[in-house]
């Protein structure tokens, strides 16, 4: 495969294109600033304007979302897993019908995998702009977004409504639902019945991990982050490691599926059968299956890889490990 055959499938950090229209709160105060970044596959998003950087199905989509600070991202759920490390920044994640469940604050590197059934939301808390990487099980990510009654009633007062076909339509903009859409109904108080308010001990416990303590476990070998046998243990339809200086080999290997390289800190240098290139924090690689490849750190200085590929499991509710 050339370099001009791959260049495809890396998509650049600088090069990330943002939708601000992504989601029903792009114009709730408090949440009219996010930027979604849709980098593999269709994901969640619920507007036309969307870009999509690779649409090569993977099992998992990768996004990203971009907030200045005090930005927030509304409560809402997912049907298959949704799993963030912080690129940039200092974030809170919250949870609970009404965001008060529990919550946790992440630096960069950290991670966490949110169970499915759960009300869940994120905030820039730091003093810059900040990023976090999303994995998302599945390649439809599950269908869409489940959003929390209250999101959706304070949306209407700002101009925008959400169809039951799942697409955004902005009454400020003279937009109304097309003939025979009718809007989103609204998560019954039966139906709310199934989003249980979970413990902190149950979230942080079972699904946040700390970079530097995942650097110590990737000393002499990849730290295998989620997956049937990872510090994260649970069977997502994709796994997750994390490669750092100490651990990463120039020797060549393959995956049966499709895997994504996705730097934390360093510059790294991939290279395949047919070329190389070199990827920095922020930048995304998508490496064909049974496609002979290596990652290596290419300058001194810390270095940390995301690694992520797809396995034969279902996508579909976490915690099944």
């Amino acid at each position: 495969m050339t370099p001009a055959e791959m260049e495809p499938r890396i998509v650049r950090y600088g090069d990330l294109m943002p939708c601000k229209t992504a989601f029903i709160d792009a114009h709730t105060p408090g949440s009219d600033q996010k930027e979604n970044f849709t980098i593999i596959g269709g994901g969640v998003s619920e507007s036309p304007d969307q870009h999509v950087h690779i649409s090569i199905p993977h099992g998992f989509n990768i996004g990203a979302a971009g907030q200045p600070p005090k930005c927030r991202n509304s409560l809402h759920s997912h049907r298959t897993a949704e799993v963030f490390f912080v690129l940039s920044g200092r974030w809170r994640f919250f949870w609970g019908r009404w965001g008060t469940a529990g919550e946790v604050v992440l630096e960069e590197g950290d991670i966490i995998n949110i169970p499915t059934g759960i009300f869940r939301g994120f905030e820039n808390i730091g003093t810059d702009y900040g990023m976090i990487m999303a994995i998302l099980g599945g390649d439809d990510a599950g269908g869409g977004v489940i959003w929390a009654p209250q999101v959706i009633e304070d949306a209407a007062d700002h101009g925008l409504v959400l169809g039951e076909n799942g697409s955004l339509y902005d009454t400020k903009k003279g937009e109304s639902l097309p003939d025979g859409v009718n809007p989103m109904p609204l998560l019954t108080e039966e139906e709310l019945k199934d989003y249980p308010e979970m413990a902190p001990m149950q979230v942080v416990g079972m699904g946040v991990r700390r970079y530097w303590d995942m650097m110590c476990l990737a000393k002499d070998a990849p730290c295998k982050v989620i997956g049937e046998t990872g510090i994260i243990r649970d069977k997502p339809g994709f796994e997750v490691d994390l490669i750092t200086r100490s651990s990463a080999s120039d020797a060549m290997h393959t995956h049966e599926k499709p895997a994504v390289l996705m730097p934390m800190r360093g510059h790294w240098r991939i290279t395949w059968e047919g070329g190389a290139t070199t990827l920095a924090p922020g930048d995304t690689m998508s490496m064909p299956e049974n496609l002979p490849h290596s990652a290596v750190p290419s300058m001194t200085g810390e270095a940390s890889l995301y690694h992520i590929v797809g396995t034969d499991d279902p996508a579909g509710p976490t915690w099944t490990g």
